[in-house]
């Protein structure tokens, strides 16, 4: 299945391309005559992983983004107190050409400006047998290193960058006016235009933009490009430097570090989650990208990245992740019911989320999803233990539930309190596009003990011929139930749970022969039950095994403070009534008809007759009650272990 993160980069930048403002850098464009359709854009998340669209192959020079690394490199070469004697650190206003030093020291405002950027340059020296500029192309190689592409200078953007470049000389030699710089400043100009003609793609501008976001090391190589207190710095530099005269305006509608280039990159860096970078030559009147402002725009208020969008302090992980086979309902199913879920359980992941969901949380969820096996027909997200999500979680997971249900696949949220559902059908409705249905009303019906099914045929025999759907469950034991009659219904129709069921098809008959099969079921007594009848209440001695013959029941407990709460449901084919044999020898919760109810009662008394008269007989029934209880554990024990595997 495709990411719906891809999705929605290609739908950004067809959305985009319609843009016809701007005018094309004139020395790039009299060397090199880019196309001012051009537009790219890619995100690397933290984790290496990338999402790219558009015009991907691209190349264009990094032009002034380079200064954001330049200025790294000379931090971790001096540290920043030495640095800053050359280069101070506060926003100029100005643009980025502007003859902008400080009065009577002639230090430059900062180092994302012409002038301090120049400086910086001065300030890297030759070493481990790497001049200058090999240690400029080093560093820039190293940031993108995981794209599989050689960056080079752009020879033509070069030689027109130096021939032109008469302000930026003059200003070289200004700062040498000033001791700034403390040598023939040509060479450092010349070094400047060389790295300033670097040429790469989104995709390695986004890698390099990454590498930042994770504290200076690269995501992919594993390799420490800078100091975690250079990259502090340096991001830090670009939030309130690197937008130049419009970097007030940019830190209101983007909220993000950022650094532009007059051949029409941009540079994003959310630290701690991801990088973007973007491509499109056409600039407006502060030599940024107009596309590409306005996709990063548009990225950040869609998948709520800006700064003050940020949740309340939590924490948040991708708890566990596991299959239906590995689940436990907490009840035994019929024995039909159960060799399915054995059989096709893998077909059903279930993944719990606890924490918040920002933007790369959201993005590891849905990467898992897409990359589950084609085979998985149903996928269960459990929120119950998130606490706050932001607008990337309500966009991919309505996109998630579209394409999903569009391949004949089932999403099943499970949510006790409903608010991201319920975010995510407002999304829905007033998005073209997206065809999901509301889960709302058959979550209702769910808590009031209904099995809804999708409206597939009957007949089904496999995925292709049952409808996707979208689910919402309030607990956990209800999703569970409806997964693994869900799982019966696509692969093994057969196995369903009848209306109406003997006592053979009960698990805990399964360990008993046919002739005892027979004697039991012939002592049983017949007991009907009103829905909503209570039909044994916590706290009552032992009366007896139920084996439910047709209708359903539900099993509530208390919890501390006099709390209610479901555990689960029970289906034609299952027996309660046994935990009572427990230590307490009482019932342990409340047991109530949901529907009408027909029980067939091995009752208390007629257990201890057998155990008079039949003595063998009794024997083999508590061996199945014994080995029926070992069941449970096994369960139990199997879920616990697909967890602790996940947390290893």
């Amino acid at each position: 299945m495709r990411s719906p993160l891809q999705d929605y980069l290609e739908q950004l930048v067809t959305d985009l391309r319609p843009m016809r403002h701007g005018a094309v850098n004139p020395v790039t464009d009299s060397v090199v005559n880019p196309n001012p359709d051009h537009l790219s854009i890619t995100l690397t998340t933290v984790n290496g992983q990338q999402y790219s669209a558009g015009d991907v192959d691209q190349r264009f020079a990094i032009q002034s983004i380079a200064k954001v690394f330049a200025y790294a490199l000379a931090l971790d070469d001096l540290g920043p107190q030495k640095v800053g004697e050359k280069v101070d650190v506060e926003p100029s206003g100005d643009s980025f050409n502007e003859i902008s030093l400080q009065s009577g020291t002639g230090r430059p405002d900062n180092p994302m400006i012409n002038a301090g950027a120049i400086a910086t340059v001065g300030l890297i020296k030759g070493r481990g047998g790497r001049n200058r500029i090999g240690r400029l192309m080093h560093a820039f190689e190293e940031a993108s290193a995981g794209c599989d592409r050689e960056l080079k200078i752009m020879e033509q953007i070069y030689r027109a960058e130096n021939k032109h470049g008469h302000r930026n000389r003059a200003l070289a030699w200004l700062l040498r006016s000033f001791d700034i710089i403390e040598s023939d400043p040509e060479p450092i100009v010349d070094d400047y235009f060389r790295q300033c003609a670097v040429g790469l793609t989104s995709a390695e501008l986004s890698m390099m933009a990454a590498t930042l976001a994770r504290r200076g090391e690269n995501p992919v190589t594993g390799r420490q490009v800078f100091t975690p207190e250079t990259v502090r710095q340096v991001v830090s530099v670009m939030n309130t430097c690197g937008m130049y005269d419009s970097a007030g305006n940019w830190a209101i509608d983007v909220g993000l570090p950022a650094k532009s280039g007059v051949d029409g990159g941009i540079m994003v860096v959310l630290p701690g989650q991801l990088g973007i970078g973007v491509f499109s030559p056409p600039l407006d009147e502060h030599g940024t990208s107009v596309r590409g402002a306005a996709a990063i725009a548009r990225i950040t208020s869609d998948l709520g990245l800006h700064y003050a969008d940020a949740p309340p302090l939590g924490r948040s992980t991708l708890r566990a992740h596991y299959s239906l086979a590995d689940a436990f309902s907490g009840v035994i199913r019929s024995t039909d019911l159960s060799r399915a879920v054995s059989a096709y359980g893998h077909r059903c992941q279930i993944l719990e989320i606890s924490g918040d969901l920002g933007f790369a949380e959201t993005e590891a969820l849905q990467r898992s999803i897409v990359e589950f096996d084609d085979d998985v027909s149903t996928i269960m997200i459990d929120l119950n233990g998130i606490d706050e999500f932001g607008r990337s979680a309500i966009r991919v997971l309505a996109s998630l539930a579209s394409k999903l249900n569009a391949d004949n696949r089932d999403l099943a949220i499970i949510d006790h309190e409903d608010r991201l559902v319920d975010h995510i059908m407002d999304f829905v409705n007033s998005t073209e596009g997206l065809e999901v249905e509301d889960p709302r009303e058959k979550a209702k019906a769910a808590s009031e003990g209904e099995l809804v099914l999708s409206d597939g045929p009957r007949s089904a025999s496999s995925n292709a011929e049952v409808q996707g759907t979208f689910r919402l469950f309030e607990n956990r034991a209800a999703a569970l139930e409806w997964a693994e009659h869900r799982l019966a219904q696509r692969y093994a129709q057969d196995n369903l749970p009848a209306s109406s069921e003997e006592p053979e098809s009960a698990p805990l008959f399964e360990f008993l022969d046919d002739r005892d099969v027979d004697v039991l079921a012939a002592i049983m007594e017949r007991r009907k039950y009103k829905a909503g009848e209570i039909i044994r209440r916590a706290g009552q001695p032992f009366g007896g095994i139920y084996f439910i013959r047709s209708g359903r029941v539900e099993t509530t407990s208390h919890g501390s403070g006099g709390a209610r709460y479901r555990q689960t449901y029970l289906s034609p084919g299952t027996t309660f009534g046994e935990i009572a044999l427990g230590r307490s020898g009482r019932q342990v919760s409340t047991i109530r008809a949901v529907d009408d109810v027909v029980c067939l009662v091995l009752t208390a008394q007629m257990i201890a007759s057998v155990e008079e008269t039949d003595p063998n007989l009794a024997i083999k029934l508590w061996t199945a009650l014994t080995r029926e209880a070992y069941t449970v554990l096994e369960q139990s024990a199997r879920e616990a272990g697909a967890r602790e595997e996940f947390a290893d």
